[in-house]
């Protein structure tokens, strides 16, 4: 009684401590704003001034800030605050995604908002904006976002190393003053910016046609190719002019090397001070205005200049197909936005807010704030640019910097801003970038064809648009069967309750006693289990056979899911499965010996074994998170940043492994990290060597064995137990693979290493699940998975009896 009455006070002690706590609940009586995806630094000044002005004006109103995650909004965690009817009011989202979640019917329009309060000054207007945002935040006639900020890509180039250069340029009939305007300008620039190291590797490079911020889609637009038919139902990404784009890329990483020597190089540079263009390692690039701002932080007397990203030739002289163009440069626009999601407490409230955000007037407190913090520092302050036009000229006339190459990089940037192209505002979004960066990776690594590559992501994000264009012809699910379907796994549940109470009452006494205490020790454990893992698993099982986003109800689609899975998707699931296949091959057997080796070393009799044995063991009770952090930097490509390599150099000749930027090499360098944890498998090792007896050992020595044959004799029959079991559960875990390849994933391949080298089940299933929010496609995965994993598990089962020996001889069939 006293654990209950105390446990009682502890629960009400909390209660009240969280109201007195709670401003809402006492002094404050404002309207709290909950704002989502908002990253503020300690160095954000500018927006913390924008939020207390605006607080200032609306004093009924306070705003909290919750970044939702490193780097700003969380998808996963926006998706089940909606489903949970608790969301945000009000979230500052990426721009690119829009059209995806406004076709999910997840966030509410703002035409009547605009079209109610045009007559305010604060009230934001399309004309007012750079035509690119404002059209990324349109999804089928509606306006889903407000802009906020805005980015264009241009081309940044050393004038330093342009001026060494200089003879090497000359004698190519290039322009050491100036940065190239077309594409074969670009070339021959970058070739001859590109130097080699005495032992064949890369010193400097001029030019990597994807390091920075320009992607396919930079290169496709100046050539005028299209991603998705105006009416957004079909994906044109395999166009000739496309094809153009694409082959161009791949020549300017073979003129260099190979698109593997380029990766490896550039995983060795660094940011912030150590910026490759900073320190001359890399001539130009093609990055986003916010270049300047780092130039500014952290190498202000650097000596550069920027100009408008070189195009095609016939472009840039207005032939053939350009003949009548009359813009001649392309960019791109990228940014962020305010978006209210469906469910908002305070919706009123919200629009208040991102009509000041977004304003000229605002845009000045926030660059005069950060201005003066920054000079405050001794630092120079490059303001962003908005989304609004007026604003961004606004502050560039109030705030620009001093130093000539700053504000001239600042108003190129501007120059090129109000003619930008957008990415296409599609469901589809998402998985055409991603199909569009996969067809990249598959030219430029030479496994297909422009093309090919180009068809078969095409093919891929075609079938997700016919997917859901026939979405709205499924049937939905009728309650009765989900209804149906809980009743026969209660029944099931009841029933083994019925049949194990039937049994307890047949025991006696003293027995019915024992197992009525029994049951109600394991009820908390077994309550826990059938509602939160048996539970969850029958869902996946009945998921597996719908089409469900979460957010909308889920449709039958019976085995459309496996069939998917085995044809149109058999590409990605096909590699993900060889992958897998291919750590578990290799990986596996290889873990296994090495922790063997590693047991029959520590199984002697040598002085100070123990130190030796918690030597070896204590790498495996690292955490996999820290250990993967650890690893990705000793593996490293680039010999001046990577352990391993820098270790390698004096003994290898020639280009070193990339290890995670090359696709040769990147599952073995999985394969060598899982070595680091055999020391736990070495201590079941070790407890089967020192449970062999001796006199085996002896008799074997009086029979006249080597140590050869006593351990093929004797201490393999004997330790086969052992073999069996870590060869179970060491293939279960390489099947279940997934932690270190997403801690340890390059930034820049979406997580899967070059070419998918590094695409598992797992990471594929986390991807539809939690990416594109396929959760029916997810759960056919994962069932597909388990079979896989449980056939494989059934069949080293019944081969055991045939090798695994115990002490009453081999093991049962």
């Amino acid at each position: 009684m006293k654990w209950i009455l105390g446990a009682i006070l502890a629960v009400f002690l909390f209660w009240f401590t969280s109201r007195a706590l709670d401003p809402q609940t006492t002094h404050d009586k404002r309207t709290n704003l909950k704002v989502w995806g908002l990253v503020l630094g300690a160095d954000d000044k500018g927006f913390a001034a924008q939020i207390k002005e605006f607080e200032h004006r609306n004093p009924d109103i306070r705003v909290t800030i919750l970044s939702m995650g490193a780097g700003g909004m969380n998808p996963q965690k926006l998706m089940t605050a909606i489903v949970g009817k608790s969301p945000p009011d009000l979230i500052y989202q990426d721009r690119f995604t829009i059209g995806d979640w406004a076709s999910r019917g997840t966030f509410l329009p703002f035409d009547n908002l605009i079209a109610r309060d045009r007559h305010e000054k604060m009230c934001p207007r399309p004309e007012e904006y750079y035509p690119a945002t404002w059209k990324e935040a349109e999804y089928r006639g509606k306006v889903y976002a407000i802009p906020a900020g805005a980015d264009c890509r241009a081309l940044f180039w050393n004038k330093k190393m342009f001026r060494d250069a200089a003879p090497r340029l000359q004698a190519m009939g290039l322009d050491p003053n100036r940065a190239p305007r077309t594409w074969s300008e670009l070339k021959k620039y970058s070739l001859a910016l590109t130097q080699r190291a005495p032992g064949g590797g890369l010193k400097t490079v001029g030019f990597l046609p994807n390091f920075g911020n320009s992607w396919l889609y930079l290169y496709s637009w100046e050539m005028n190719g299209e991603f998705m038919s105006p009416d957004s139902k079909t994906c044109t990404l395999d166009n000739p002019r496309t094809q153009v784009a694409l082959q161009y890329m791949v020549d300017m990483y073979d003129a260099v090397g190979g698109v593997e020597q380029a990766d490896s190089f550039a995983s060795g540079f660094q940011g912030d001070q150590l910026d490759p263009f900073y320190t001359g390692k890399l001539a130009m690039t093609v990055d986003g205005n916010w270049k300047l701002l780092n130039i500014a932080q952290y190498a202000p007397n650097l000596e550069f200049g920027v100009a408008p990203p070189p195009v095609p030739d016939d472009r840039y002289y207005h032939r053939g197909i350009f003949a009548d163009e009359k813009q001649t440069y392309v960019t791109w626009m990228g940014g962020f936005s305010w978006a209210i999601p469906v469910g908002s407490h305070h919706g009123d409230a919200a629009w208040r807010f991102i009509k000041w955000m977004t304003n000229p007037e605002s845009a000045l407190v926030e660059a005069r704030a950060q201005g003066d913090y920054l000079a405050s520092l001794g630092r120079i302050f490059v303001p962003n640019f908005r989304a609004n036009r007026l604003s961004t000229e606004a502050v560039y006339a109030a705030c620009k910097p001093d130093l000539p190459d700053l504000a001239e990089g600042m108003r190129a940037c501007i120059n090129l801003m109000p003619t930008a192209r957008y990415r296409p505002v599609t469901f589809v979004g998402q998985t055409l970038w991603d199909e569009h960066q996969r067809a990249y990776e598959q030219a430029v690594h030479h496994k297909m064809s422009p093309k090919q590559a180009l068809a078969a992501g095409q093919a891929h994000v075609q079938g997700e648009l016919d997917r859901m264009a026939s979405r709205q012809a499924l049937p939905k699910i009728n309650p009765a069967l989900i209804l149906t379907a809980a009743g026969v796994a209660i029944s099931m549940v009841l029933g083994s309750l019925v049949w194990l109470a039937r049994r307890v009452v047949r025991l006696g006494r003293l027995r019915k006693g024992e197992a009525v205490s029994g049951f109600l020790f394991i009820s908390p454990w077994l309550l826990g289990f059938l509602i939160f893992t048996a539970g969850p698993i029958l869902v996946s099982l009945f998921l597996s056979f719908c089409d469900y986003d979460v957010l909308h109800p889920a449709k039958w689609v019976g085995l459309g899911n496996y069939v998917e899975l085995a044809t149109t998707d058999k590409d990605h699931f096909g590699k993900a499965a060889w992958n897998v296949a291919y750590l578990a091959g290799i990986g596996v057997p290889l873990n296994l010996i090495t922790g063997l080796a590693i047991a029959l070393l520590l199984n002697t009799g040598v002085r100070g074994m123990r130190m030796y044995r918690t030597a070896f063991y204590i790498p495996s009770i690292a955490p996999t998170i820290a250990a993967a952090v650890l690893w990705a930097w000793v593996l490293t490509g680039d010999p001046d940043k990577g352990l391993l390599n820098a270790a390698l150099r004096t003994i290898w000749p020639g280009h070193l492994p990339g290890w995670l930027n090359s696709e040769t090499w990147s599952k073995p360098a999985l394969i060598v990290m899982g070595l680091w944890g055999a020391g736990s498998g070495m201590i079941l090792w070790l407890a089967g060597l020192q449970g062999v007896p001796r006199q085996l050992y002896e008799a074997a020595k009086i029979d006249g064995a080597g140590a050869w044959q006593a351990f093929r004799q004797i201490t393999l029959p004997q330790i086969s137990p052992y073999v069996f079991f870590n060869l179970v559960m060491g293939t279960i875990g390489a099947l279940q693979e997934f932690d270190r390849i997403y801690v340890m994933r390059p930034t820049d391949q979406q997580g899967i290493g070059p070419v998918d080298s590094l695409l598992v089940p797992v990471y594929y299933l986390f991807d539809n699940a939690f990416k594109y929010f396929r959760m029916g496609f997810a759960s056919a995965i994962a069932w597909t998975l388990f079979a896989v994993v449980l056939s494989l598990t059934l069949l080293q089962l019944r081969l055991a009896p045939r090798w695994v020996h115990y002490e009453g001889g081999r093991a049962k069939d």
